[in-house]
């Protein structure tokens, strides 16, 4: 019925009335915390992502530690080696950084969940996510064994989930077929699905060093332009043996991450990511929006465009700002 006998605003006219017809509900529990681990002890701010640092493994377990006690679950962990090469050996090194740190905090916590990027970027020399072919093209074939050996070893320390975020072609089936061939057929895969070659990534390659020495990754990450391809991507990924379905960015793709999620009734992971974590945070510096309102609003929308998982900076700030709301 029309106005006046449907008033709308009947259920909005208080906290209570408005909690109980609430659609999309944001708690901890939905958010996972990216966190940069290096070989050096202690701290290290980025400088374009305050608040974020690079951490030491001691300083790693200590920070985790407090995002569960927050309600958190999981935590995705992205390595910075030491030392580069042009396979990027030190992703699927049993010493490397993210074995070393994975198995550091399962001993410490067994019950948080520990993601593992499964990437070369951030080992390479060069900075691209696959080797190379001798005129500098991106060898997808030669790089699945690599992402392969890379997964089987982040699962062999502790991990609760494989993320690939290489955009190479078949890398979720060359990882779920190496998994299983290892004994490892429970550790499910988080595939980064609808990766695009955006600029939204800027704060995060400054943070883990992994900025293409030449080129850039439009040749295997998504055209920004492309919905229906991203579509395609996610089918692929869930014929190969993907657990749960990435969209990365969110904001700028959450039309992209409510396609995917009608389409597959998967589990369906969002990265919000570091631009638009710092954006947020130079306006929040800057006096121009209130940062929790913002991050709250921002997360919530992410959620209901149809995020069951919601990867974000913001998450050890959101957990504790939920906890304080009524």
């Amino acid at each position: 019925m029309a106005f006046p006998a449907t008033r709308l605003r009947r259920l909005r006219a208080t906290p209570v009335l408005r909690d109980l017809v609430r659609e999309t509900r944001l708690s901890p529990a939905d958010l996972v915390m990216p966190l940069f681990v290096h070989s050096a002890p202690g701290r290290r701010p980025i400088a374009a992502m305050p608040g974020c640092d690079r951490l030491g493994i001691d300083e790693l377990v200590r920070e985790a530690g407090e995002i569960q006690a927050l309600g958190v679950p999981a935590v995705l962990v992205f390595g910075i080696p030491a030392h580069k090469d042009t396979e990027g050996s030190g992703a699927w090194d049993a010493e490397g950084v993210v074995p070393l740190a994975t198995r550091a905090l399962k001993a410490a916590h067994p019950e948080l969940l520990v993601i593992a990027d499964t990437c070369l970027c951030e080992y390479t020399d060069h900075g691209h996510c696959g080797v190379l072919t001798p005129d500098g093209q991106v060898d997808n074939d030669s790089s699945l064994q690599l992402l392969a050996r890379t997964a089987v070893a982040q699962a062999r320390a502790g991990a609760d989930i494989i993320a690939p975020s290489d955009m190479m072609d078949g890398r979720v089936g060359a990882i779920r077929a190496a998994l299983d061939d290892e004994g490892f057929t429970d550790t499910p895969i988080m595939a980064y699905s609808a990766k695009f070659a955006s600029a939204y990534y800027g704060p995060f390659r400054d943070a883990a060093g992994s900025t293409p020495a030449f080129g850039d990754r439009r040749g295997y990450q998504l055209d920004p332009s492309n919905g229906a391809e991203a579509l395609r991507e996610a089918a692929l990924d869930a014929e190969e043996g993907a657990d749960v379905l990435m969209v990365k960015p969110a904001l700028a793709y959450l039309d992209v991450l409510w396609r995917i999620k009608q389409q597959s009734r998967m589990p369906v992971a969002a990265y919000n990511v570091s631009g638009e974590y710092a954006m947020v945070k130079a306006a929040a510096a800057a006096g121009y929006v209130d940062e929790q309102s913002i991050v709250l609003e921002t997360l919530t929308s992410i959620r209901r465009a149809g995020a069951d998982i919601v990867i974000t900076y913001h998450a050890k700030d959101a957990a504790r700002w939920l906890r304080q709301t009524p």
